[in-house]
């Protein structure tokens, strides 16, 4: 082989390196939120309603609030809720409550991995849709649209029945004073 052809090749093979860590890190950022069809959303924004993917696996993180206490996080950190009025492993929230607030989907069969802490039980179900929704200690998971980045809680209270998904897998019985609902409440 002649010299330049050596650096020839090891520049490809640089590049190509560089390619494959590339993809490699698309692929750990692919969204995991899902909203009717699914909602996947860019890895650095929060979820958004209307995308269409679904997380083959996802890893729940958690955080905690001086005053919400510890509470369950989702994709790139964002806030995870939970609705009072649902039922266990079951949604009522559909149509343009689930453009507000999109629920935490993933593929049929996938692995939910729970942050240190968690003590109950995380699970799937079934939407009307067909779509596969996670929920923790039977109590469905959703993100709220209204947050922007991660540590947002805006949609803590809304309506009397969302709020922040606690770590400890049980929403107080005695709910916070609702924050004033533009419609989002559901």
């Amino acid at each position: 082989m002649r010299p330049i052809s050596r650096w020839t090749s090891l520049a490809g093979l640089a590049v190509g390196v560089a390619l494959a860590a590339t993809a490699c890190t698309s692929a750990a950022a692919t969204p995991t939120s899902a909203v009717g069809a699914a909602t996947s959303t860019p890895a650095t924004a929060g979820p958004t309603a209307g995308s269409a993917t679904a997380a083959a696996g996802i890893t729940i993180g958690s955080t905690a609030d001086p005053a919400l206490g510890a509470y369950l996080t989702g994709q790139n950190g964002m806030t995870l809720y939970a609705r009072t009025s649902d039922k266990p492993d079951s949604s009522t929230c559909s149509g343009s409550c689930a453009t507000t607030w999109p629920p935490l989907t993933v593929s049929p069969g996938a692995t939910i991995t729970g942050p240190v802490g968690a003590t109950q039980p995380f699970a799937t179900f079934t939407r009307a849709d067909g779509t596969t929704q996670v929920s923790y200690n039977h109590m469905p998971l959703y993100y709220y649209s209204g947050d922007s980045k991660a540590g947002d809680t805006t949609g803590e209270g809304l309506g009397g029945v969302w709020f922040v998904a606690p770590l400890s897998g049980t929403l107080a019985t005695a709910a916070p004073a609702a924050t004033a609902s533009t419609g989002s409440g559901y």
